[in-house]
């Protein structure tokens, strides 16, 4: 017995020396390390946890109902969650009447539960559905990078070539890293020079 508590511990340091390593080392694993997607003290909360049973009715077909039945706990953390059911469900515009509804001091950190729900849809791939997410994370965030990044993205897919490189210049200006993203960034502006002039 002795023995697996002994295999046990040490399998416990490994892994918070693995933590501590990557908290003090954020630039080697990218830009994902960099932005934190959920503020301090959000994650456990009865806020997530509000989000945890309220995600499967995050839908168009459900939100309402879903919001009016069971809504999220009060303060910025709740309504970031509350936003981000909102968002993920279509509906953009009653996620930010949400967040205004805070205090201005406030509005940042509920962005940023909102950023942290939607932005694994945009890293799948889906820059047109997770576009008016990163729109609406862009309005309380003008510095989350890849806020910027899928935002551009996502107005270069349905055509809004002007939104699309002033995001995407915005983007650049910010993220320095010399790696794909960057590379996307420019060759889309390259393709929007491009048009421009011929």
């Amino acid at each position: 017995m002795s023995r697996i508590w002994y295999i046990g511990g040490w399998g416990f340091v490994a892994v918070c020396a693995t933590l501590l390593f990557r908290s003090q080392r954020p630039d080697i694993y990218g830009f994902h390390e960099q932005i934190i997607p959920f503020p301090a003290g959000a994650i456990g909360s009865s806020a997530a946890s509000w989000f945890g049973a309220a995600k499967p009715h995050c839908n168009a077909l459900e939100v309402e109902v879903r919001m009016q039945t069971s809504s999220p706990p009060a303060g910025w953390e709740g309504t970031g969650y509350g936003a981000a059911c909102w968002a993920v469900a279509g509906r953009t515009e009653r996620a930010r009447e949400a967040i205004l509804a805070l205090p201005e001091s406030q509005r940042d950190a509920a962005a940023g539960i909102v950023f942290g729900i939607g932005h694994p849809i945009a890293d799948a791939g889906d820059d047109r559905s997770a576009g008016p997410i990163m729109h609406l994370v862009v309005e309380f965030q003008p510095y989350n990078y890849m806020a910027l990044y899928h935002a551009g993205m996502s107005y270069y897919t349905i055509g809004r070539h002007a939104e699309a490189k002033h995001h995407l210049t915005a983007f650049l200006e910010q993220y320095s890293i010399d790696d794909g993203w960057r590379a996307n960034a420019r060759e889309v502006l390259g393709r929007l020079e491009k048009e421009r002039g011929s």
